[in-house]
């Protein structure tokens, strides 16, 4: 189990929990996200890590996958088995080759974190886990990444009947650092829109039937 450093309370009772550093493959949460490539044949970095825990289930689906719709477009997500993880099952999501975050990488990425959610849902999951998408190889700049990945998951999570609990499962101290800050900053944004609310619901008073 990983080390929790924080977490964010949202409405109906979900939360965005922050852990690390940790090894996302050791997960019990529902689903666990990978960040593949969109040939979904395993890789290097968090692909490589999950195809190996998981074991040959996760290929052969993936390549059931790739047989049905081809190879995986970034910013989209599909759910296979688990296989040996403790995690039932595993999520999918190529994120964006960072160049100069002109070319719609930002909204590529929010992509991977809402699709994820969405796959989680429409598979009536409570709780799932991501790595955090794109910071490695493909060079994604940790404290972009980190404040898109936050904004992306609680805005997700405000529709969702299912899934209540996200987790960031976060490798090392730096990157763990980032989406720490990301949280805060994001946690202080809502503080002020609930009293904000607060305050709207006391000048407004009571609602008098006619």
């Amino acid at each position: 189990m990983s080390t929790l450093v924080t977490r964010i309370f949202l409405d109906d009772a979900k939360s965005v929990e922050f852990h690390g550093p940790a090894d996302i493959t050791k997960e019990t949460t529902d689903a666990i996200v990978n960040a593949a490539n969109s040939s979904l044949m395993g890789g290097g970095g968090v692909d490589g890590a999950i195809h190996r825990g998981g074991g040959p289930a996760i290929l052969e689906e993936c390549k059931l996958i790739v047989k049905k719709i081809g190879r995986l477009p970034a910013g989209q997500a599909v759910i296979t088995t688990g296989g040996r993880l403790p995690a039932k099952h595993v999520i999918h999501s190529v994120g964006p080759i960072y160049r100069d975050g002109k070319r719609g990488e930002a909204e590529i990425l929010a992509s991977c974190y809402r699709e994820s959610i969405r796959v989680a849902e429409d598979h009536a999951l409570k709780s799932i886990a991501f790595p955090a998408i794109s910071t490695g190889a493909y060079g994604y700049p940790i404290d972009e990444a980190a404040d898109i990945a936050v904004s992306a998951v609680i805005a997700a999570l405000a529709s969702t009947k299912y899934v209540t609990s996200v987790r960031f499962i976060l490798f090392d101290n730096s990157t763990l650092k980032a989406y720490l800050t990301a949280a805060k900053k994001l946690e202080k944004v809502l503080d002020e829109k609930k009293t904000d609310r607060r305050q709207l619901e006391d000048v407004q008073g009571p609602r008098r039937r006619p």
